[in-house]
């Protein structure tokens, strides 16, 4: 409004041209005179009460709110807006805050969020427990570059007997077998536009999905078992080694589970030739270094969302007949993220 009024000094000629009346422009062009061009975009001091909340004050407020109550003789795990507001009214004058003895729960709420304090949500983080976390990421990431340099060589050598084969392997135990109490019915046009199933279910047991990705030709190497114990995982390794031939070598990249460091499996591995099987092992808590858990993602959220089976052998079938469908065109998976930073 100053600058058009600079560059036309006429009251009425600046309100018709911004749309507001020529005593707005006055009102602005004499609050400019008095206070100054920058001083007058601030607004002015409005009335009203002054606040009875003394900074201090609200120091102890943040400083109750950022510590538990359970450490205040509380059973609650985390604040709720009413029992901090309660607290402080109680033991606030006692303190010396006097101006807190009256303290309504919306004015802590305005406390706590001038200071973006929310005590009473949780948000997770993971806590960095393997002090070689950054070395055995490293060496992943190094086989995901060798899963690369094996791509290139697979596609030059089309015919040949490939001399590794990289395998990225984890369970998915839990996967339960729930059957329907009633026939689900179908979508039916202009009445209801999903399938509808009654809320009732039955549960059957659960399953372990044992799975493993070639990363050079992306086919899935999988079993359906009982449980996952070390018997199941060296089941699995024997699946590996009829897979492929003998003179190639065999790298897994997996977890820490008991299962893949146990006096069992290790017994069969010290069995087999030297350099058949190499294991590669994510660090503790780095699991979604491990491409398969991918993998597990897209299955969850395709073959085995909203799931149901008459039995458990029925769900062992599906998801064989899942994993058969997938080999049928296998998906190359390829990892990217700080691949360039591996040693």
């Amino acid at each position: 409004m100053l600058l058009a009024y600079r560059e036309t000094p006429s009251f009425y000629a600046v309100g018709r041209a911004l749309g507001v009346t020529h005593q707005t422009v006055e009102r602005c062009l004499r609050r400019a005179e008095k206070l100054g061009v920058m001083e007058a975009l601030d607004d002015s001091p409005r009335p009203g009460r002054e606040r009875i909340i003394t900074e201090e004050a609200r120091t102890f407020v943040v400083d109750l709110a950022c510590r538990k109550p359970k450490d205040l003789g509380y059973p609650h795990e985390l604040w709720t807006t009413r029992l901090l507001t309660r607290h402080i009214r109680e033991h606030g004058p006692a303190v010396g805050h006097k101006c807190l003895a009256n303290l309504a729960q919306g004015t802590l709420c305005k406390i706590l969020a001038a200071y973006e304090i929310k005590p009473h949500k949780v948000r997770y983080y993971l806590e960095r427990r393997d002090p070689l976390f950054d070395e055995k990421m490293a060496e992943v990431l190094c086989v995901y570059r060798e899963v690369e340099v094996l791509k290139q060589s697979a596609i030059a050598q089309e015919q040949e007997t490939p001399a590794v084969a990289i395998i990225s392997y984890d369970e998915k135990p839990g996967v339960q077998a729930i059957g329907t109490t009633a026939p689900d019915l179908p979508p039916e046009p202009l009445r209801h536009g999903c399938v509808a199933r009654d809320h009732e279910y039955v549960r059957h047991g659960t399953l372990s999905l044992l799975a493993g990705i070639d990363l050079v030709t992306g086919a899935v190497h999988a079993t359906v078992e009982e449980r996952h114990r070390s018997r199941e995982f060296v089941g699995f390794l024997r699946k590996l080694d009829a897979a492929y031939p003998p003179s190639t070598a065999i790298k897994l990249i997996l977890d820490n589970h008991s299962a893949h460091i146990s006096k069992e499996t290790k017994a069969w591995l010290a069995a087999q030739p030297e350099g058949r099987f190499t294991f590669v092992f994510t660090p503790k808590h780095g699991s979604w270094l491990n491409l398969v858990e991918g993998f597990f993602s897209k299955l969850a959220r395709s073959a085995l969302r909203h799931i149901r089976v008459a039995s458990k052998q029925e769900l062992k079938d599906r998801i064989i007949t899942a994993i058969d469908d997938i080999n049928r065109d296998p998906v190359v998976h390829t990892w990217t993220y700080k691949i360039n930073e591996a040693a």
